[in-house]
């Protein structure tokens, strides 16, 4: 029986029926904006899962899985998502098990639900031990080890996104300095080219398609910034692949469009911190679970429970 799979984003709500097997049998998008409260929130959720459940022409399925930003009272699915201000210690789970009470219902973190796809279905698919990683508008990840998520003592390991890359870098919104996302997230990299004096070309704008555009073209300051951010991320991911021996490290996140412009230059980082024959070993891959990752990490969260479900006894 097929499971659904919800992606709670900060500007829209994501659902999708998968089959046990990983694939999506179908999907719906809906927007947050314009929900002002919590309640308001809640029904883009039942609007997007319902619809998912129609297109797929199923009644039932055997459980719900859903990926939320955090922070989170985890494994009990109560939410306070920094994106989602509408929403603070929302019972989630609860929320969801009352909606569609057949089967488990499982709420984990977003960037976990990522790694899930990238390890059931993706890039990292055979590897015992891996890093699936989001670089866009913040940066998260989640872990597998010895071929199960690894949670941590609270459900929050794989936070890769405040590892410290500089630590002279700037302040992040987490509190702490020199964190990689507020060195490597998509806003962070556009605002240090405008600090260095890049503008858009006539008609675009100064974001990050603005930006990648001007690198493409060979704009100085803009291939700087990607590169400033590339060296960011192969610098931590050398790091993480000496604390937890890793075998690959999916990176995925809107930023990767960046294609060569930020790869190369993770990857030399990479080469150039990474001493240690096992720490040298990791493989930096594109992630290729695509558009539906978050959806389909977050049915594996039930539908291959034994590997991605892992609360505490």
């Amino acid at each position: 029986m097929p499971v659904l799979g919800i992606d709670i984003g900060g500007t829209k709500i994501a659902a999708g029926v998968v089959t046990p097997g990983g694939e999506v049998l179908s999907s719906a998008k809906v927007v947050t904006a314009g929900r002002a409260d919590a309640e308001q929130l809640w029904s883009a959720v039942v609007e997007a899962g319902e619809l998912a459940l129609v297109r797929a022409g199923v009644e039932r399925v055997a459980g719900v899985g859903c990926g939320s930003a955090g922070p989170m009272a985890w494994p009990e699915g109560v939410v306070s998502p920094l994106n989602l201000p509408q929403w603070r210690e929302f019972p989630l789970a609860a929320r969801l098990r009352e909606r569609w009470p057949n089967g488990p219902v499982r709420v984990h973190n977003d960037a976990v639900c990522v790694a899930i796809a990238e390890h059931w279905t993706g890039s990292a698919a055979g590897h015992a031990n891996a890093l699936g990683m989001v670089v866009s508008t913040g940066i998260g990840g989640g872990l597998i080890l010895n071929g199960r998520v690894d949670n941590g003592g609270l459900g929050n390991a794989g936070h890769i996104g405040h590892m410290v890359a500089d630590p002279q870098g700037p302040r992040c919104v987490c509190g702490g300095v020199g964190c990689l996302e507020a060195i490597a997230r998509g806003p962070a990299i556009v605002s240090w080219a405008q600090q260095q004096g890049w503008q858009p070309a006539a008609g675009q704008d100064a974001d990050g398609v603005g930006l990648l555009l001007s690198a493409r073209e060979g704009d100085p300051t803009a291939v700087a910034a990607f590169r400033r951010s590339g060296e960011a991320v192969g610098a931590v991911l050398a790091s993480v692949a000496a604390l937890l021996d890793l075998d690959i490290a999916a990176v995925g996140g809107g930023i990767i469009n960046a294609g060569g412009l930020l790869f190369g230059p993770m990857q030399e980082a990479f080469d150039r911190h990474a001493g240690l024959g096992f720490v040298r070993r990791l493989r930096i891959v594109p992630a290729t679970a695509g558009q539906d990752a978050g959806i389909i990490g977050a049915a594996g969260l039930v539908a291959a429970g034994d590997c991605y479900w892992t609360p505490p006894e």
